[in-house]
């Protein structure tokens, strides 16, 4: 039939029913977010903060996260003379994200920063700006966990925390004291060991200097290599050490850290991870000889803080992408948003996504009342972030998967964002210590920390009689603490943990949020996947707190 006027062929490229692009969007923009920056002492970053949330969802932060993980970092051995100089390239959108990122103070600068709520600053704002690259995240988060570490040994830290603390990004290798700020990185594991570093073989040999050793060995997974100083472990004669490594000695010539490749990893491509080779390696001893754990048990801390705090960051990043696409898209005559049963999944992962903020940002209020000398804190500090670390890095890939599958199969291709997500989820739970290790910890520190329990139980019981089902709870831990043992380390750091998440929701968050949290994670009223609250929530009030305002 030959086409009439009135009936005029549909044109088969418009575009319909598709949600608009999300940014620029604030990605501050969350209430239990500044409840809990003003709670945790740092309300007088609130200015800041929305300004970073504001860049972060804006179209150029995004893309510059899209391009830094299209354009991957590329290894160069040897320039084209032949000279070895293991240098690695990123591409300059990697540049971007750093700048922001050292600028805004989320790499060391809360150790410089007198203020009160300096380091729940800091959180704050990595929360924020993790809407943006997980993998610019890395170096940033070692060079703010090896400033505590460094302090062991007072005269290199008053050489280079000046310069690791600054909030300058001054990238390319150089002789550290020459540039305008610094990142650390950190090489710990071996390929015989993992997590069990006391298994290490790099050895290290004192030199005719006091302080100053050569390493010979081979690390197995270390980050960020073009970071200007390492912290790494190595066998001294006197037992496990820690060791700063700088790339570029004074005399300005290349330490041999030999790149032997970059790792293929899973999760996010622009940060690089690679496999250094030392071969008379020049090395700075950083506390005692024999003392390596202890030395960088303070950077533990700091890393899986920011653990926990990247998979919060991540989850609200997700979250905040299914919201605006149901928000946007329709499906059997009624948006997606209006839909029950998709009003039930996006209220629960609200739920989990609040409750992993709050607690984020409880433990970095504990941090920054730990290093200014509160021993309560300190004790509180030891056993809730390596529970925080296990529970909340677990939930990340469950909770991404769920946020996904909002976008069906929009959320399917890359050009969505989400499968960057997925991928980045798991990464969260190995990094410093797997699920099996931060449990183990969890009892060490039960059986060997005096006080850390009764800190613990001391938290537990500020929300004491405002939840039946939270009461209960804290019954059955105390309970189950007397029978702890190594098979079932997860179920009691997983009930250590949602109670915990409990009593802070029980205590700061609106009783809907509450309520619905003690009923399902606690009561039992709940299935076994995300989008099973019962009848009773409300999934109004749920929801409207937790999704950004329509753009």
């Amino acid at each position: 039939m030959v086409p009439t006027p009135e009936h005029e062929p549909y044109a088969t490229h418009d575009v319909t029913n598709q949600p608009p692009p999300l940014a620029p969007y604030d990605a501050s923009e969350d209430a239990a977010l500044f409840e809990g920056l003003r709670r945790e002492g740092a309300g007088w970053a609130e200015d800041d903060l929305r300004r970073l949330g504001r860049e972060a969802g804006g179209a150029a932060a995004q893309e510059w996260s899209e391009q830094a993980n299209r354009h991957e970092p590329e290894l160069r051995t040897h320039d084209r003379y032949g000279h070895r100089v293991d240098e690695v390239e990123f591409h300059p959108s990697w540049h971007d994200l750093m700048r922001v990122a050292v600028t805004e103070g989320l790499a060391a600068a809360p150790w410089a920063d007198e203020r009160e709520g300096a380091h729940v600053a800091r959180t704050a704002g990595g929360l924020v700006w993790g809407h943006t690259d997980a993998g610019h995240g890395c170096p940033t988060s070692m060079t703010y966990a090896a400033v505590p570490a460094l302090r062991a040994q007072p005269e290199l830290a008053k050489v280079y925390e000046p310069l690791l603390t600054s909030r300058e990004y001054d990238p390319g290798l150089r002789v550290p004291t020459e540039k305008r700020g610094l990142l650390a990185g950190m090489g710990m594991t071996e390929k015989q060991g993992g997590s069990d570093v006391r298994t290490n073989t790099t050895a290290a040999t004192p030199t005719a200097e006091p302080g100053v050793y050569t390493l010979r060995g081979h690390k197995w997974f270390t980050s960020a290599p073009m970071c200007d100083v390492f912290l790494v472990l190595a066998q001294a004669p006197g037992g496990l050490s820690c060791f700063l490594v700088p790339r570029v000695l004074p005399d300005g010539t290349r330490n041999t850290f030999r790149i032997q490749r970059l790792k293929e990893k899973l999760g996010n491509r622009s940060n690089a991870s690679c496999e250094p080779e030392f071969d008379g390696t020049v090395a700075w001893l950083v506390g005692p000889e024999g003392r390596g754990v202890k030395t960088i048990i303070e950077m533990v801390n700091c890393t899986r803080l920011d653990c926990v705090m990247m998979s919060a960051a991540l989850m609200r990043k997700t979250l905040v992408e299914a919201g605006h696409h149901a928000r946007h898209r329709s499906a059997f005559g009624a948006r997606l948003l209006d839909q029950p049963l998709m009003r039930n999944v996006l209220a629960d992962l609200a739920l989990e996504s609040e409750a992993a903020t709050t607690l984020t940002l409880r433990l970095a209020g504990a941090a920054d009342r730990a290093v200014r000398g509160d021993a309560g804190e300190m004790a509180f500090r030891r056993i809730a972030t390596a529970v925080g670390k296990y529970w909340v890095t677990k939930r990340g890939p469950a909770f991404t998967a769920e946020a996904l599958e909002c976008l069906g199969g929009n959320g399917y291709v890359e050009e969505s964002g989400m499968p960057r997500h997925y991928r980045e989820a798991p990464l969260l739970s190995i990094w410093e210590g797997s699920g099996n290790v931060n449990a183990l910890d969890v009892l060490r520190a039960l059986g060997r920390e005096q006080g850390a329990a009764q800190a613990l139980f001391d938290e537990l019981a500020l929300a004491q009689g405002a939840d039946a089902r939270l009461d209960a709870a804290v019954t059955r831990l105390k309970g189950m603490l007397s029978e702890a043992s190594q098979s079932g380390a997860r179920r009691l750091v997983e009930l250590m943990a949602v109670a915990l998440q409990a009593s802070l929701l029980v205590r700061y968050a609106p009783a809907a949020v509450a309520d619905a949290f003690c009923a399902t994670r606690l009561g039992g009223d709940w299935g076994h996947a995300f989008g099973t609250l019962p009848d009773a929530a409300d999934l109004g009030t749920i929801l409207d707190r937790a999704l950004p305002a329509p753009h």
